[in-house]
């Protein structure tokens, strides 16, 4: 990472600075975010024009992640949405969790180093298209902030990266209507109720018209949210009203029905201070769909917040892969949704659970808690996991009723141990743990063990993933060879890189045959796929062609009887490859290709370029087919570089422009070390990122003396 969010500035400073920028922007909605110390992650440091608990989805966010504000800082560009859906199909995840009609941008905020992004957000009134002054002052606000940030690092660092979010006002100015009583009589005048809640969702006015519809007295409403004082609204799809209105800043209204038959009209008028809302009795006939009704014994609901909190969880549970990509995701994006502070995942292993994953616990703990046999009753995990019963501990006097020595081997306060279960089938343990007592409600309890099947599903998938691609990358590994000969008059230097998406193997491979005291055999190739049916006909092709070659048969045979191999196999996969005989003695080199790149050649004046290989058809589509042998000059100090098509190809790229670019970069490379002339040309090529194609690259060097690799 190139930066850090070590520290911050003044506080005053930086929020109104903040400030300052959304309102020039006219956003309804801002928030600043911070890259962590040492960590691929964004944390939110700064909200305004929402409720924190708004942002819970989104207040820790991997570099990695699929979002707006992880691209806008990884790819250094601000980052449009312009509506719905533009959000739904660049976006899936977050349009899960915005339904509403808006446009959000983010932007990079850097200067000399990258602090984090800038997040913006309209109602979907405005124009769908950004103007270009509009970035630039998005832009301006973005180096102001970075200049913040780096004076208070060259200061000495600041006080530390905020452990919470921290909410501030946009100072719009808004006044009590208290302290205007002309304007209070007008209110209470009006027919029907009339109050108004603030970003918070907080009654800040409720007038006595308000109060008698309401069924409660208005002074005690002042300060509460109506579905918490007003048992009958607590429900998630009110509370989802009022989320609409703060985000999208659209009239919303909806029915609703006081018990035992009244029936309520609620419309809301948002703006940037909060919400006013009318109240107006509806005669007669409920609405067509009313709201859900509940029994008096029923269980509180969860928030219309943790519900669509459960949903973004979800939906990112759907795209880990790997093991650690589960725990990563549970301590980046659960624990801090649920305030935990410490993490333990087993898994349920020859009767023991075996840890796979941590956060916020020591190594000696770890160490003790590790492969403790299922039925232990030092903690509850076992106990949780056999029984498919999640357990929950508020306070160590809880545990230690049952578990007497489980709370003094961690120190924390408070844990809920959520079993992992698929169809009845134990997968794992995942536990969450506190550092200070922590009550959980009910509505808290079921969230948490909905998410737990969620996380089980996913567990699973993990570890089958897991389990596919250590045996399909053992076979790979067991396919290319394990180093190379060392040949007279030779420099030798190759690198296989997998692709990163899929299972991470691939056809791919390259090979160096020593074909007597001044010969050898170069061979690269390229099985279609990406798999381990790609990887073991890459095996079967590569043993044909060592075979054929170390017998000294010339490079059109070597491909022709390989060619004849793979044609009575009858593989469903397409396979490219090309052969170089390499003669030190007369300084020649023999090379025939079916349908392979050509290679490129370095001469020791440094003119670099790709040699004309007249390639035949790829081997196992025609067994007649026949394989042209192009024979060039190998001098003292000549390079030649073979590789496959993941170093060049890339979507909408000219093929030949890239060869071109790739042999610029070699005749660039000098008379360096081969490792070194490969690692430059992997950066050149930006390989770093997410590949979609595996590479194999094979470099050699013709020297007069005896070298090794």
């Amino acid at each position: 990472m190139t930066g850090e969010a070590d520290a911050v500035p003044d506080t005053d400073a930086l929020d109104a600075a903040f400030a300052q920028t959304v309102r020039g922007t006219g956003a309804s909605i801002g928030a600043l975010y911070l890259l962590a110390p040492e960590e691929q992650l964004l944390c939110l440091d700064v909200l305004c024009g929402a409720p924190l608990e708004f942002a819970a989805p989104w207040t820790r966010v991997p570099l990695a992640a699929p979002a707006p504000v992880a691209d806008a800082v990884r790819e250094d560009r601000l980052v449009w949405v312009s509506g719905q859906e533009e959000m739904a199909r660049s976006y899936p995840r977050t349009a899960i969790v915005l339904p509403y009609p808006l446009a959000l941008a983010a932007a990079p905020v850097s200067g000399v180093r990258r602090w984090g992004s800038l997040l913006l957000m309209w109602p979907a009134t405005r124009p769908p298209y950004m103007t270009q002054r509009e970035r630039g002052n998005i832009t301006a606000g973005c180096r102001r902030l970075a200049r913040l940030l780096e004076e208070a690092a060259e200061r000495g660092g600041g006080a530390s990266r905020r452990q919470q979010p921290r909410l501030v006002t946009l100072g719009t100015g808004a006044r009590s209507l208290s302290q205007d009583p002309a304007v209070a009589d007008f209110v209470e005048r009006l027919p029907g109720g009339s109050c108004a809640v603030d970003l918070d969702g907080r009654f800040t006015y409720v007038s006595s018209g308000a109060g008698e519809l309401l069924g409660c007295d208005a002074e005690r409403l002042l300060g509460t949210r109506p579905w918490q004082s007003l048992r009958w609204l607590d429900d998630p799809t009110y509370e989802d009203y009022y989320r609409a209105a703060v985000i999208s800043r659209e009239p919303v209204s909806f029915t609703a029905r006081r018990p035992p038959h009244q029936w309520l009209e609620f419309h809301l008028y948002p703006d940037a201070s909060g919400i006013s809302a009318r109240i107006i009795p509806r005669g007669g006939q409920p609405p067509p769909s009313p709201a859900p009704r509940r029994s008096p014994g029923a269980i509180t609901p969860a928030r219309a917040g943790q519900l669509y909190q459960l949903t973004h969880l979800a939906a990112a549970l759907t795209e880990v892969v790997g093991v650690q990509d589960v725990v990563d995701l549970v301590a980046d994006q659960i624990m801090p949704a649920f305030g935990a502070q410490g993490l333990v995942m087993s898994t349920a292993s020859a009767g023991r659970l075996r840890i796979t994953g941590h956060r916020g616990y020591d190594s000696d703990t770890i160490r003790r808690l590790d492969g403790l046999p299922l039925d232990t009753s030092f903690t509850p995990a076992g106990q949780a996991l056999s029984s498919g019963t999640p357990a929950f501990f508020a306070s160590p006097a809880e545990m230690q009723r049952t578990y007497s020595e489980a709370p003094l081997v961690s120190g924390k306060q408070a844990w809920a141990f959520l079993p992992l279960i698929i169809s009845g089938r134990p997968v794992g343990v995942c536990i969450l743990s506190y550092d200070s007592p922590h009550e959980f409600p009910a509505e808290e309890r079921a969230v948490l063990t909905s998410l737990a099947g969620l996380v089980a599903q996913a567990f699973d998938r993990a570890r089958l993933y897991d389990t596919k691609h250590e045996l399909a990358h053992s076979l790979q590994q067991a396919l290319l060879p394990r180093s190379l000969p060392e040949i007279t008059g030779l420099r030798v230097a190759a690198r296989y890189l997998p692709a990163t998406r899929g299972m991470e193997i691939g056809g791919d491979f390259y090979d160096l045959i020593r074909l007597g005291d001044t010969a050898a055999g170069a061979v690269i190739g390229d099985v279609q796929g990406h798999n381990a049916a790609a990887a073991a006909l890459m095996g079967q092709v590569r043993t044909a062609v060592h075979a054929h070659a170390t017998l000294g048969t010339p490079p059109d045979q070597v491909l022709h009887r390989t060619n004849r191999l793979l044609t009575d196999i009858a593989p469903d996969l397409l396979t490219s490859c090309l052969y170089a005989h390499l003669d030190f003695a007369r300084g020649r080199a023999s090379l025939a290709s079916a349908g392979h790149l050509p290679p490129l050649l370095r001469l020791p004046d440094g003119d670099t370029r790709p040699v004309a290989v007249t390639p035949g058809p790829l081997l196992g589509v025609d067994p007649a087919a026949d394989f042209p042998v192009t024979e060039i000059a190998l001098p003292e100090g000549a390079v030649l570089a073979f590789y496959t098509d993941g170093l060049v190809e890339t979507p909408g790229a000219d093929l030949e422009d890239a060869i071109g670019r790739l042999a610029h970069h070699l005749a660039a490379a000098d008379d360096r070390e081969l490792d070194l002339v490969i690692d430059d040309l992997l950066s050149k090529a930006d390989t770093s990122g997410r590949r979609t194609d595996d590479i194999a690259l094979l470099v050699l060097r013709h020297e007069s003396h005896r070298a090794s690799r």
